[in-house]
């Protein structure tokens, strides 16, 4: 997501939110075993520069990474990417080369690719880039095109597709980016007029092999009569490779601001409620299940950290991990990943053989 033009809505909800107790310390957790459903605890926290965007948990090594987005203040830090092990102990880290370090700046870790490289969105200069973790490598794969009269390119979220390609939704401009399995320019793919936000537009995405479609997550339309409310689409893709007709699978309440989500085994979908410091259960036919916690705003989760602005859902086991990336408040003690158990396994990453890029 993109944190800087957040800062409106954010406020209010800020100033609607009770005050967030001191952060105590860390309290061990409790057996796998015991843990409950909604039971969350501090997986890892999050250095400098903070503010800590989607979380990836590498199909491959079995590690956890994510990067930093920018820091509202106005610091000139360059993005880094943190590397934990499965238990959360800071192994690496990495900066992002190439950064322009006057514009707002953010890296999200977005999926990795065939090879275990991770893809990564970098927004000052709208780049597709890879990092080799073995060598440490970096590599420029594509740039997200300005399109005219469509605002500025804003790379938000990535998947891979059925045919190998990688798809970028674009927060700036209100695209779904395809782009070849074997690298090249980045071309247009869905383009619908339903996926443009007021501010706050398209977010993550996560195609479903069993449906050959994806779902996709916005955090709010141009609707006038929308009030602000979210939405879970899905997208299939036709036979042909193109897009077929946009539904709604479910929509979301004033301001929660639906960000990045992750996709059961049973097909329950859970996104986090960037907006009102929650993560939402859905079923695969778009009814609420559940809300961790039950009330909003506060983010009070019973562990340390309480939600501040999460950004994700990402399956490790019968757990999610989730950014907090505290977007508005800035709270340095709260840029953490949570661990949060949920009682059920995530469906497998789809990464297919062709997911190269170049």
């Amino acid at each position: 997501m993109r944190a800087r033009a957040l800062a409106p809505a954010l406020a209010l909800i800020a100033l609607l939110a009770p005050s967030a107790a001191p952060a105590a310390p860390a309290a061990p957790a409790a057996p796998a075993a015991a843990r409950t459903d909604g039971e969350t605890r501090v997986f890892a926290r999050v250095g400098a520069p903070g503010f800590p965007a989607y979380v990836h948990v590498h199909p491959g090594n079995g590690r956890v990474y994510a990067a930093t987005y920018t820091n509202p203040t106005g610091d000139t830090m360059p993005s880094r990417v943190f590397e934990w092990t499965a238990g959360g102990t800071l192994q690496r880290s990495w900066t992002v080369p190439g950064q322009n370090r006057k514009a707002a700046r953010g890296v999200q870790v977005a999926t990795s690719d065939a090879r275990g490289r991770l893809v990564l969105l970098e927004k000052s200069r709208a780049r597709v880039l890879t990092l080799n973790v073995r060598n440490g490598r970096f590599q420029v794969q594509a740039t997200i095109p300005d399109l005219p009269g469509r605002g500025h390119p804003m790379p938000n979220y990535a998947a891979w597709g059925p045919d190998g390609g990688l798809y970028v939704t674009d927060d700036g401009q209100d695209v779904i980016w395809r782009i070849p399995a074997a690298g090249g320019m980045p071309r247009p793919w869905s383009g619908s007029k339903r996926l443009a936000g007021t501010e706050f537009g398209t977010t993550g995405i996560v195609y479903e092999p069993s449906r050959r479609s994806f779902l996709i997550s916005q955090q709010s339309t141009t609707d006038p009569l929308d009030l602000m409310r979210g939405h879970l689409y899905r997208l299939p893709v036709r036979a042909d490779g193109g897009p077929g007709v946009l539904s709604t699978l479910w929509t979301s309440g004033p301001l929660d601001l639906p960000d990045g989500f992750g996709v059961a085994r049973s097909g329950n979908v859970y996104v986090a409620l960037l907006g009102t410091n929650q993560l939402v259960r859905i079923s695969p036919a778009g009814k609420v299940l559940a809300r961790f916690p039950k009330r909003p705003l506060s983010g009070a989760n019973g562990s340390p950290v309480p939600f501040d602005s999460p950004s994700n859902a990402t399956f490790q086991g019968t757990r999610v991990l989730v950014a907090n990336q505290s977007a508005i408040l800035g709270t340095t003690s709260h840029h953490a990943v949570l661990a949060v158990e949920v009682g059920e396994r995530g469906a497998p990453v789809f990464i297919p053989s062709r997911a190269r890029l170049r």
